[in-house]
């Protein structure tokens, strides 16, 4: 078979089943067998960019490896975005690019980048092939360096020649991958050393991470949490490893976290972080973070321990096996009458986290809040839809005021924070999850960046719904504007009020169109939104352009110097817990 014909059979054998992509020349080669193959369904995007979000979404939502693929030159470069935000929130996926002839590798040949040097400091690894008889094994190296360890995105590129030779197809039986062995078991004597810390700590909390998703280990955390009575912090990227609803669930920490989970957090003598990694966005100014509290720090990557907060007890492993382990080592020392001492703390946790709820003003002209828009959402949507956010203001509400009871509910870009990555990430985990309920969440800015994929969305009959909360403004720009540039609001005025008509925009796309700017009608039109299962619809939440998102730790400062809302700061009676 040619190279094109053993790449496509490789991808089967892989696994893979949905392919979101664009031809082009360098490509093309492969997109002929595609034509053929009854294993694969290609959804043809509108963007290379698009491309690398659905596979994130998809990865996202199923856990199983995203695929995309995208020719050589732009086509490739299109999807450094994804691939650097798949990287920095731990998502598997695959991309496959074209490359021109090898012969005219370095040439600056016509459509010619060095994709593999552009994205080598933003993928788990890349290959470049320009053998025929080596595309199989890449394909498998590729899968499986995505999918395990801490996951990923591995780059394929293939040269155009290497496509079109004939070659025999065999598929590898075995992988040796010298240097490739991540550690999933956790040490014995590191898992005992931190059940120790643990019954001495009086003031713990349960740090945790996206790590925990992508590991499957919510029910660990809830054996874990329910045995031991800690309070559990989710931060952004591991909202529903446990369910908010828990009496034990503080919230969310950081920037934007809640009150409670600050608190807990600043005042704590032991941090039992669990595949989190000590994100500036939750420490705030490292120096005056957790001063008190030991560390106790667990991850798949070794990277990450030590790498911002020294940790006390590493613990290098999956983190359903640490945690695991951990609650078999903390039930053996329960059983000889050994048990932490917590409910102080908890009790005043509990008083922190009832004083300052989180709340929102509603505006005095009567328009509509952005946070009672979410608010509604998601008791209406319900706890088993996806949520998929993109980047700002409303990624922030949406959080915050929907509740999440089960993981691979709420997918977002967490740490390249990129605008955009809403409706092909919700495309994306429709594909993935075709009987889920899935909603975009979007802001205009971001909406307006990639709703070219509701071409996708129609012509494909993926019925992803979109919520638009329009404040005409790209909003947490403008809402540091206000608060630190004196309300200077230089070029974050969208207009999108008045340009462009989103629901014309949905109807031109083939989709179902709504718009919304009243609290009353909130209900009724989302109500309308969910009854429509055949076709996209898109709604236009015209929210007051003034709302903020709070609480607020202001970057580079102390997470002590958190704001609940503008000027006003929590007070606490209880130095000493």
């Amino acid at each position: 078979m040619t190279g094109a014909q053993s790449l496509i059979t490789a991808l089967e054998h892989a696994g893979a089943e949905n392919v979101f992509g664009i031809p082009g020349g360098a490509i093309l080669p492969a997109y002929d067998p595609l034509f053929d193959s009854t294993k694969l369904r290609h959804i043809l995007v509108r963007h290379e960019q698009g491309a690398g979000h659905a596979a994130q979404g998809y990865a996202a939502a199923t856990g199983r490896v995203g695929v995309c693929m995208a020719t050589s030159g732009p086509g490739a470069t299109n999807l450094v975005t994804p691939l650097a935000d798949a990287h920095m929130d731990s998502v598997p996926m695959v991309a496959v690019t074209g490359q021109v002839a090898s012969s005219a590798i370095g040439t600056d040949a016509f459509q010619e980048a060095d994709i593999r040097g552009i994205t080598m400091p933003i993928t788990k690894h890349n290959f470049l092939v320009t053998d025929p008889a080596e595309i199989p094994r890449t394909v498998a190296e590729a899968f499986y360096i995505a999918s395990t360890g801490r996951p990923g995105p591995v780059l394929v590129d293939v040269s155009k020649d290497a496509m079109q030779a004939q070659t025999t197809f065999r598929w590898p039986t075995e992988l040796n991958l010298p240097g490739y062995r991540p550690v999933t078991r956790p040490h014995a004597k590191q898992v005992r050393e931190a059940a120790r810390l643990i019954l001495e700590a009086r003031r713990p909390v349960l740090y945790v991470g996206g790590g925990v998703i992508r590991a499957g280990a919510a029910q660990e955390l809830r054996v874990l949490a329910e045995s031991t009575g800690i309070p559990v912090l989710t931060t952004l990227m591991a909202r529903g490893a446990f369910p908010d609803s828990h009496p034990q669930h503080l919230g969310m920490p950081g920037m934007h976290g809640t009150v409670a989970a600050v608190a807990g957090l600043q005042r704590s003598d032991l941090i039992i972080s669990l595949g989190a990694r000590f994100d500036d966005r939750v420490t705030g100014n490292l120096d005056s973070f957790a001063p008190n509290a030991k560390v106790i720090h667990a991850d798949i990557d070794p990277a990450e321990i030590g790498k911002n907060r020294h940790a006390d007890v590493p613990i290098v492993g999956d983190c359903r096996e640490v945690i695991a382990d951990l609650v078999v080592a903390l039930q053996a020392e329960a059983e000889q009458g050994r048990q932490g001492d917590y409910e102080a703390w908890v009790e005043f946790l509990a008083g922190v986290k009832k004083k300052y709820p989180l709340g929102y003003d509603k505006p005095a002209d009567g328009s509509l809040a952005p946070q009672y828009v979410l608010e509604r959402l998601g008791k209406i949507a319900g706890p088993d839809s996806i949520y998929v956010a993109g980047v700002g203001q409303h990624q922030m509400w949406a959080t915050h005021f929907i509740g999440y009871e089960k993981p691979g509910t709420w997918i977002n870009s967490g740490g390249l924070g990129t605008m955009g990555f809403s409706v092909p990430a919700a495309m994306g985990a429709k594909v993935g999850r075709p009987d889920t309920t899935v909603w975009s969440i979007d802001g205009d800015g971001c909406f307006q960046m990639t709703n070219q994929e509701l071409a996708t969305c129609a012509i494909e009959g993926i019925p992803i719904k979109v919520a638009i909360i329009n404040n005409e403004s790209l909003g947490m720009v403008r809402q540091w504007q206000t608060l630190f540039y004196n309300e200077r609001y230089s070029n974050t005025d969208l207009q999108s009020k008045r340009i462009p008509d989103f629901v014309k925009l949905a109807d031109a796309y083939g989709c179902v169109g709504l718009a919304c700017e009243s609290p009353d009608d909130v209900d009724a039109t989302i109500n309308k939104a969910m009854e429509i299962n055949d076709v996209p619809v898109v709604v236009d939440f015209r929210v007051h352009r003034d709302a903020m998102v709070w609480p607020m730790v202001a970057a580079g400062t102390s997470n002590d110097d958190i704001k609940f809302a503008r000027d006003m700061a929590p007070v606490f009676e209880e130095d000493d817990i």
